[in-house]
């Protein structure tokens, strides 16, 4: 084949920037691409220089566009699928369980029109706890069913370089002190906590296993089971279309799912480190580790906060203050050793199809969109009532 034929050669597979992982993840990746029989598959083949015989409409081109747009069709039909399961379960099934318990006589209430729960300790927690889990882990496993992502794909599990590791913390401290001006916890958790705090001006209720409970699956096991679905099953398969689209969509989509105008910032924001910091350490562990970073910061600030005396706000001001100071240090070091030396990369996706028509694509694809607005009503819903 002439150098000419091979330039005019468009394969979306092979020429995917594969160098910033590693060859048993790319591996795994081509093959996974290479699949025609995988409807959530982008492997678009063609010669620039052919053109085919389409009734009405003569000799045309291959149609790149309309390949690009019926993957990323049939991809956000499934995530989309995904998300209205979350929205669901948390507004529609969590409530009316809670609703159904309180009718049988259990000390648990709660409002459809925003998050708030009322009732006893052990109540709430097993009944936020359910929720919570039920709400991520089967969109996840839905999601991780239909895309069918290799394990190492979609659970990204090498780790490339510490330092990326090192930044993407650096980084996401300085996020949580931005973010935590406003107070950026999430509704959910917050009232939990401020329940807790109500309890008992002493603070003796620290000690209850409710609370112990409810803070290690709130930080832990949520962080973990929540990246594993937004870093995991979506990002992988997202990926296709280039590090920064997926990194782009999957921290919109997480921010949708707060269904908190107050909290949708942070949630993007954390969620925009996570992913990069992810793609630049190799490892999904990166991203549980920068949400859990986020949660234990958030979570510091509350216990700070059952002060009462007038020497929290101080406190407070100097914990914030020395996490900003500690974030800058290892972000500047990461950036002077990583990358200004370029020792890694984010791949990036090239085509005739612009970023902004792409995204226009994925977001209008039904039922998405449709979450997308269920959403932001139910955001200003909360926020209003």
């Amino acid at each position: 084949m002439s150098e000419d034929n091979r330039k005019s050669i468009v394969n979306v597979v092979e020429d995917f920037d594969y160098s910033t992982q590693n060859e048993s993840y790319n591996k795994r990746f081509r093959k996974w691409r290479s699949d025609k029989d995988n409807p959530f598959a982008f492997n678009f083949t063609a010669n620039r220089n052919e053109k085919v015989y389409v009734e009405s409409k003569g000799f045309v081109d291959h149609s790149f566009d309309d390949a690009e747009k019926e993957a990323l069709s049939r991809i956000f039909y499934v995530i989309g699928i995904a998300a209205l399961i979350w929205v669901v379960i948390e507004d529609v099934l969590g409530r009316a369980g809670i609703a159904g318990f309180a009718a049988f006589g259990f000390n648990i209430h709660t409002n459809f029109f925003n998050s708030a729960v009322y009732g006893g300790s052990f109540e709430i927690v097993t009944a936020l706890v359910a929720i919570s889990l039920l709400k991520v882990a089967i969109p996840g496993i839905y999601a991780h069913y239909r895309f069918r992502l290799p394990r190492k794909v979609e659970f990204m599990n090498r780790l490339n370089s510490s330092l990326a590791l090192f930044g993407a913390i650096s980084l996401s401290l300085i996020v949580c002190t931005a973010v935590s001006l406003p107070s950026a916890y999430s509704s959910e958790s917050k009232e939990i906590y401020d329940y807790f705090q109500s309890i008992d001006a002493d603070l003796k209720v620290w000690d209850q296993t409710e609370f112990l409970v409810y803070t290690i699956f709130d930080v832990i096991i949520m962080s973990v089971i929540s990246e594993m679905f937004f870093h995991g099953a979506m990002f992988g398969v997202l990926r296709q279309f280039g590090d920064p689209f997926a990194i782009m969509m999957t921290a919109l989509t997480a921010g949708l799912l707060t269904q908190d105008l107050r909290e949708m910032p942070a949630a993007i924001l954390i969620s925009l480190v996570a992913g990069y910091g992810m793609v630049s350490s190799g490892t999904m562990f990166t991203a549980i580790a920068v949400s859990i970073v986020y949660k234990m910061y958030n979570l510091a600030l509350l216990i700070l906060e059952t002060d009462r005396t007038d020497k929290m706000p101080l406190t407070r001001n100097i914990f914030m203050m020395a996490a900003l100071a500690v974030g800058i240090i290892g972000f500047f070091i990461f950036w002077m050793c990583f990358v200004r030396k370029k020792k890694g990369n984010i791949a990036v996706y090239r085509s005739d199809v612009s970023k902004w028509r792409r995204i226009g694509v994925s977001v209008k694809t039904f039922p998405y969109l449709a979450v997308l607005f269920i959403c932001l009503i139910y955001a200003v819903l909360r926020l209003t009532l």
